[in-house]
């Protein structure tokens, strides 16, 4: 029970430092988005870098902060029956939840998207447009690694769960979700 309680931790440690970090890219979306809006209206001028910048910080946000909004049970699920369930219920529901779907869907996205990511490594993938961004492979790379900060979050929800099944576990650990 130490080790999972340990592990549930520790991962929920590292999914708040990654999702704190990620929130600055939010903000450095939103910036460069008004940036690039009064540009284009208001200068008539615009740029693919930055037009390219938004979306690979939008594409940083939504994976690297995936396994965040996980440890926070702020993800999207129907909670027709789940709000209804007591502690115990609800830790059941998550532990399945976890190993059955989360986990899996995980590993198979890490799985499917590793040659996509080392291919554009290899060629050092960068935009096909004219004046547009040299390093998308660092975007492809999130994907991976996004999906392995998920998987862990999900094996700590198990962990949380199961030690919650078992009588040994405070609910504010590993995340609620």
């Amino acid at each position: 029970m130490r080790f999972l309680r340990a592990f549930s931790r520790s991962v929920s440690w590292l999914n708040e430092r990654v999702g704190r970090v990620t929130t600055w890219c939010t903000l450095f979306m939103v910036v460069m988005t008004v940036i690039d809006v009064m540009l284009r209206y208001l200068f008539k001028a615009g740029s693919v870098a930055v037009q390219e910048l938004e979306w690979h910080m939008f594409g940083f946000v939504f994976l690297l902060g995936a396994a965040y909004t996980l440890l926070h049970n702020e993800h999207v699920r129907v909670d027709i029956f789940y709000s209804r369930m007591s502690p115990f219920g609800k830790a059941w529901v998550d532990l399945f939840g976890a190993l059955v779907f989360c986990v899996p869907l995980s590993i198979l996205i890490i799985w499917t998207s590793i040659p996509f990511v080392l291919s554009s490594w290899e060629f050092l993938e960068g935009s096909p447009d004219p004046g547009g961004l040299p390093a998308r492979y660092i975007l492809k790379t999130a994907i991976p690694v996004g999906f392995f900060l998920v998987a862990l979050q999900g094996l700590s929800m198990a962990a949380a769960s199961l030690l919650r099944i078992l009588g040994g576990r405070d609910d504010d650990e590993g995340g609620e979700g």
